[in-house]
């Protein structure tokens, strides 16, 4: 299992090359360099064997209930070891420590997802996202991504399924 931390400075080089490189391959978007250290604090990431960012991942909040994780990746070479999935749990964790009610996604990967416990919704759910974000994106119009989220908290004792959360307008 990789060892997870936050993110440091010296990790965003590294964070940007992984980001990019699935970007060119058309499987997430773009981020720039300036932007990946103004948010850096948003990051974790899991550590290869020499000590170097091997994956990441982000926790953006949008208020007090709502997160999304963002840029979730392992590096070219270093997939199915466990790091993709040891991120998103550090990331519900953290999502968990600050009392949020819904984390969310967007993906061209769901079946990720799903396996830690998301289920697919309707993007319009979260109008504050596609106002930041969507309406700017070149892909806007011909969107591949799917929306999913997960109701926290995950602990079957205190989770209500049936419990529904509340939407976020602009």
């Amino acid at each position: 299992m990789a060892k997870i931390r936050k993110a440091e400075l010296r990790d965003v080089p590294a964070i940007f090359e992984m980001i990019n490189h699935y970007a060119a391959e058309r499987v997430m978007l773009p981020r720039p360099l300036t932007d990946l250290y103004e948010c850096v604090r948003e990051f974790w990431v899991a550590e290869g064997e020499d000590g170097e960012a091997a994956g990441c991942g982000a926790l953006k909040f949008y208020n007090a209930e709502l997160a999304e994780i963002r840029s979730l990746c392992v590096a070219p070479g270093d997939q199915n070891r466990g790091a993709g999935r040891a991120l998103a749990e550090r990331l519900l964790i953290e999502a968990e420590s600050y009392g949020l009610k819904t984390v969310f996604a967007l993906t061209l990967v769901p079946e990720f997802f799903f396996k830690c416990g998301f289920r697919e919704v309707a993007r319009e759910r979260f109008p504050m996202k596609v106002w930041r974000d969507c309406l700017r994106c070149e892909r806007y119009f011909h969107c591949q991504e799917k929306t999913v989220c997960l109701d926290l908290p995950r602990s079957s004792k205190t989770a209500n399924p049936q419990a529904e959360t509340a939407e976020v307008s602009a």
